[in-house]
């Protein structure tokens, strides 16, 4: 499959291949349609399953390793993966590799450096991450973290000058209140909690982690409109400032121990599978997330949250009652609203009022009917937004 660079391009097909416009309309139709079923499933079980196999991995008996050398590694893995990407583009020619990084990395290096905000957050992000799922259960930080849709959307108002729909804006208070209610209940003490964990730090850090992440997803989008570099470019420049600011946060918070324990202290396969998850799993997703539409998106996350409630059920003992249910729908469904496109939208907003109207009064005969207030605003753009995982593979 031929890179695709942040301008949509791809790599010219040879002389042997097909286009896509040269299959047969059926053929095509059938390849999308499959294309975009690999989509949902890849998005639903890398979604799942990294916050599971953190949870897995941070509740294990015996020695706990350490989250900000994990965080190190995932970066230092991806961003040799986006090398290998980059030598295979070039075909194996090594100069021309070295003349391409010189070029993209330093020469342009005011592009370079834009980058290394989004790096800081999306690290700092990261580092959350593990803080909120070693104290929150799996789907309890499911259905929290949803909240990041809400953040990147205000974001978005505030940064971009885009505009919600009424159906969104019900959609996002719909949201809140879903999570508002699983936290209600978590206070509240649903099920039996190790005493090792920290509801509050929980919540505290998977708020944060939102924030950081509607933030970086929102400005990343800005300082990359108009910009022709490739995904795999742009991920390793992530990768070079992620891995020097994770080292940083590394001998900032745990120096100490880690000098005297060990890189690798408390490393086992299952470690190593959450490093490998979060390396290749964002990739991995901003292959096939151009595929998935908005709505394949908001299906995946719903689909993620009842994933990771089953498997929290059977893994960790987690206990579901009527008010994390309630939360957890109300959750599951203001992502869908939310994802819903203008057309949709506006069939549902009118499906309502034609049901709230007591009667409908029929205009007489010979009489023009009464003049319609249109409801588009040119000055506005009222496309949904989510995030958009093609560029933004971090924290995924």
């Amino acid at each position: 499959m031929a890179a695709v660079g942040a301008g949509g391009s791809t790599a010219a097909a040879g002389p042997g291949a097909v286009s896509a416009g040269a299959l047969e309309p059926g053929t095509a139709r059938t390849a999308h349609r499959r294309l975009k079923y690999i989509s949902l499933a890849v998005l639903v079980v890398q979604n799942a399953s990294l916050i599971l196999s953190i949870r897995y991995a941070r509740t294990l008996p015996g020695d706990r390793f350490f989250a900000t050398t994990a965080v190190v590694m995932a970066e230092v893995l991806k961003g040799l993966t986006c090398l290998l990407l980059l030598f295979a583009e070039k075909r194996g020619n090594v100069k021309h590799l070295i003349l391409f990084l010189h070029e993209a990395v330093l020469v342009q290096y005011v592009d370079t450096l834009k980058l290394a905000v989004p790096s800081l957050i999306y690290t700092l992000q990261n580092n959350l991450q593990y803080v909120a799922i070693s104290n929150l259960p799996a789907a309890t930080f499911q259905v929290t973290y949803q909240l990041k849709i809400l953040t990147t959307a205000l974001f978005s108002v505030l940064m971009l000058n885009r505009s919600l729909s009424r159906l969104q804006w019900a959609s996002l208070l719909l949201l809140f209140t879903g999570v508002a209610i699983v936290q209600a209940q978590q206070a509240g003490g649903g099920g039996p909690r190790p005493l090792d964990q920290n509801p509050g730090a929980g919540l505290a850090a998977v708020v944060a982690s939102c924030l950081s992440s509607g933030f970086a997803g929102v400005y990343f989008e800005k300082i990359l409109k108009g910009s022709s570099g490739s995904v795999w470019l742009r991920n390793l420049q992530l990768g070079l400032f992620g891995t020097a600011l994770g080292l940083v946060g590394l001998w900032w918070a745990e120096g100490t121990a880690v000098a005297s324990r060990g890189f690798f202290f408390g490393y086992t396969p299952a470690v190593w599978g959450v490093v490998l998850n979060q390396a290749f799993g964002g990739l991995l997703v901003a292959v096939v997330v151009k595929y998935a539409d908005n709505i394949l998106k908001g299906f995946a996350t719903s689909l993620s949250i009842v994933l990771s409630t089953v498997a929290s059920i059977r893994l960790f003992g987690f206990h579901v009652d009527p008010l994390f249910a309630l939360g957890a729908g109300l959750v599951i469904g203001a992502v869908y609203l939310y994802s819903l496109p203008r057309g949709a939208a506006k069939a549902i907003a009118s499906a309502s009022a034609s049901a709230s109207a007591p009667c409908v009064h029929q205009q007489p005969p010979g009489q023009p009917p009464p003049p319609q207030l249109s409801s588009h605003r040119g000055d506005l753009i009222t496309e949904p937004f989510l995030p958009k995982l093609l560029t933004k593979v971090k924290g995924s």
